[in-house]
């Protein structure tokens, strides 16, 4: 409820939140008492889609025991229970080969996206991040995502949906700091999967330099990624029906959820440029917005100490 109130609040019309811990294995069995009085109220507050990030562990390109293992049972967890939160959108980091070779690594990812959604209910779909690219992580290009939905059953590859964070495609070494750079990369999502499944956009700048393959978000419009391509991206109409906007941005709880928030609307309604933040906002981290399970508002609340690993 605490999330909820938040998101209405700041004026937040998607909410993605954590189910549980996102750095632990274990899920709770049953969702807590508020949950019904939390999908209600975000129905009742035009709160429309709900989504649940999955645990930072998860790793589906893994072959580790018992990662392997605990990874694909707790996405079939989560996508089991996530209508029980009003959600219709599971989202996970796919995950690192962790040397085993690209190939095998997308072998395990698609036996395993056939297995998870071949055993989850019909309404909820899996949505698989792009990464930025760093270590042995697969998902870090768009022809990348495209193998593992070529991949996919035909029979449960309509559930399978992707999210696209701007940070991680700029690390990725993607320059989507421009109109046409922007558009550019919406155009080849379109050839390769198809705009029809973005559910999904993580939308942040970045400290990171681009091509980096590191993952360090900024303010919207703060960083080097810049209100250009981050406005592009908004206003880009091939994504109104579908897709959803989340911000993954550093001090929520100093406020700054409601200051990005205004930042995108600007963008969103044509603005190219946006206002100078004060100092203090560059000393903020994704540190300082550590939450409980469920807790999240206009994106998600959580803390980032340096790069969480997938196991296995």
């Amino acid at each position: 409820m605490r999330a909820a109130r938040r998101a209405r609040q700041i004026g937040a019309t998607a909410l993605q939140i954590f189910s549980d811990n996102p750095t632990a294995w274990r899920r709770r069995p049953e969702p807590p008492a508020d949950a019904p009085a939390f999908v209600a109220y975000a129905a009742a507050n035009g709160i429309d889609p709900i989504a649940i990030h999955a645990s930072y562990l998860i790793n589906l390109a893994g072959s580790a025991e018992p990662f392997a293992s605990r990874s694909r049972a707790n996405l079939i967890h989560e996508l089991q229970h996530a209508q029980r939160y009003g959600a219709r959108l599971v989202n996970t980091h796919i995950g690192s080969h962790r040397g085993m070779g690209h190939a095998p690594g997308l072998r395990r990812i698609v036996a395993n996206v056939d297995a998870i959604l071949g055993d989850t209910p019909p309404e909820t779909l899996l949505v698989l991040e792009n990464s930025s690219g760093g270590g042995d992580n697969i998902g870090s290009t768009l022809e990348q995502l495209a193998e593992i939905l070529e991949g996919v059953d035909s029979e449960v590859a309509p559930r399978l949906a992707f999210c696209l964070d701007t940070a991680h495609l700029w690390g990725a070494g993607y320059d989507i700091s421009t109109l046409e750079g922007a558009t550019a990369v919406l155009d080849r999502f379109d050839e390769l999967i198809g705009l029809g499944r973005l559910r999904l956009v993580h939308l942040n700048d970045s400290r990171a330099e681009r091509g980096s393959r590191t993952d360090r978000h900024e303010h919207v419009g703060a960083g080097l990624i810049g209100p250009g391509g981050l406005g592009a991206i908004l206003r880009d109409p091939r994504l109104r029906a579908r897709t959803a906007v989340m911000l993954e941005t550093p001090g929520v709880d100093e406020g700054y959820d409601a200051v990005n928030i205004r930042r995108a609307l600007l963008l969103f309604r044509g603005a190219q440029e946006l206002p100078v933040l004060p100092p203090k906002a560059f000393r903020l981290s994704r540190r300082s917005t550590r939450a409980g399970p469920g807790e999240a508002a206009g994106g998600r609340r959580r803390t980032r100490r340096g790069p969480v690993r997938p196991a296995g």
